[in-house]
């Protein structure tokens, strides 16, 4: 089975936790190993921190739709690309902080079995949305990718809210100034209104 992969900044342990119960001699020992380590540890560099406009200044003259070939790539390729970028409906703008890609040989993708009438926008050209619902509740966001006939996407997991908050509290119900607003799949669609047809 093929794992998805995932793309988003996530700090990685750099030794794996034992399973098994220590003993008091590999407590002692690996103590030591601690302060050693930690006198020896280097601070990696800081990543170069991208400014944006205030919500306030971001028009939508300042945003510029993509080309369709932007989309016509691998899906592995594209979900990193896709970071960053900016989904605008109405007055609500996100910008893109997590995604997962899914490639037709994924076991997770729902293009692996071939065309059928619910997942027949993932084999269209990509660039095209393939909105489905997940467990009879919650609409996703999938950015179709590839050419067409692959049947290869990817879902668009977080995003971080630039404007229309007004409208984003009005459509999640809720009342915070916080971003933790749109953590999900499932938030991020029913915040741009995603729908469906069948």
């Amino acid at each position: 089975m093929k794992r998805t992969q995932r793309f988003k900044r996530v700090s990685k342990p750099k030794k794996p936790i034992p399973e098994s119960e220590p003993d008091e001699d590999s407590a002692v020992n690996r103590s030591t190993q601690l302060l050693k380590s930690t006198s020896t540890r280097i601070k990696p560099k800081r990543p170069k921190i991208l400014s944006l406009p205030p919500p306030t200044s971001l028009t939508f003259d300042q945003l510029t739709i993509l080309p369709r070939e932007f989309f016509q790539i691998d899906a592995l390729d594209l979900a990193p690309r896709l970071l960053g970028k900016f989904l605008k409906r109405d007055n609500v703008v996100l910008q893109i902080t997590e995604v997962e890609a899914y490639r037709p040989n994924d076991s997770a993708c729902h293009g692996r079995f071939g065309i059928t009438a619910r997942t027949a926008p993932v084999f269209g050209p990509g660039g095209h949305a393939y909105v489905y619902l997940c467990y009879g509740l919650h609409t996703m966001l999938n950015v179709v990718a590839d050419k067409e006939g692959i049947g290869a996407a990817v879902l668009i997991r977080s995003c971080a809210p630039i404007s229309g908050m007004d409208t984003i509290q009005e459509r999640r119900g809720q009342k915070t100034e916080k971003p933790a607003l749109l953590n999900g799949p499932g938030k991020v669609s029913s915040i741009l209104s995603a729908t469906f047809h069948t």
